[in-house]
Formats: structure tokens, sequence, C-alpha cells
């Protein structure tokens, strides 16, 4: 059997940055997310993470504690998970689990404040959903319309 690969979470810094602007999508998975390069304006509040395995970048995402987040979820003390995206080249590797199954961990460390991730995930994503499900969120029944349709709000307890 072959041996999985070390996964950690990482705040974003300069030494990935070249990597993750080479991140690649296919056309329908892209519709779902945004890529790293697309990041260009970072608010306060907003926190880049980056998926390493090896020391190189795999996979990416945001974690917010804006204003944003009260569209999502009425606890204060909620953070807001969006443009979650593994690397067209790494994905099957098991990386989106290994990374999504560290988040609860890595929030509770960086962000002793927080104690729900709340996230939305379109309604047409499939793998996206079965995969939050099986890293433990939970659907909240609430919905939102997003840019391409229906929207489900899932949330994950710290």
């Amino acid at each position: 059997m072959k041996k999985m690969k070390t996964v950690e979470l990482v705040h974003f810094s300069k030494e990935y940055e070249t990597q993750l602007h080479s991140f690649e999508l296919p056309e329908e998975q892209e519709r779902f997310t945004a890529l790293p390069k697309k990041i260009t304006e970072i608010a306060d509040g907003q926190y880049r993470i980056v998926i390493l395995s090896e020391n190189e970048p795999v996979g990416f995402f945001l974690l917010h504690a804006t204003d944003r987040v009260k569209d999502y979820s009425e606890n204060p003390r909620a953070m807001l998970l969006t443009v979650f995206s593994i690397n067209h080249a790494h994905q099957g590797k098991g990386y989106a689990k290994q990374g999504m199954s560290l988040l609860r961990e890595f929030v509770q460390k960086e962000f002793p404040d927080c104690n729900e991730i709340v996230l939305a995930v379109n309604h047409k994503n499939i793998p996206a959903q079965k995969l939050y499900i099986k890293v433990g969120f939970q659907d909240t029944g609430r919905r939102k319309i997003g840019k391409i349709g229906e929207q489900y709000i899932m949330a994950l307890s710290l």
C-alpha cells in the first residue's frame, strides 16, 4: 500500500505565490470556485490558507472573519470558508479530504475564538458536497442563491 504524503494547512506566504498562480482547474470545476491567482485583494479579516503536501501547495481556500459571515450564520464566532480548490494536477490523491480533515484542529489553534466554520456549496457540486459531509460538515437547511444557482449552507462545529 502506498504511504500517504504528509499534508498540512499553513497561512499563505509569498514563497507559495508562484505555485499557487499556476493552479488550473477544468471548466466544470472552476465555475464553482476561484483560482488562487484571482484572489488579489485581501481584506482585513480574510485569511489565505494553503494546503501543502511535502511543502508543495496542492490546495487553497479563504477563511473570512468579516461581516460577510453574517450572510451565512447568525453565530458571531463563526468563520466562512470560500474558494476551496485543489490544483487539477493533484486531484484524486486524497488532498482535499486530508486538508479538510485538518481544518477543525487548524482553526482551533489559529483562530481560538472561532467555534464554527460555515460554507456555501452549489447544489450541482455533488463531489464537494460529499467531501464536506465526509469531514463533518452538516447541511444547516439554509439556502442562498449564488451567481450560478442555489447553494446549500453547511456548518462544521468546532
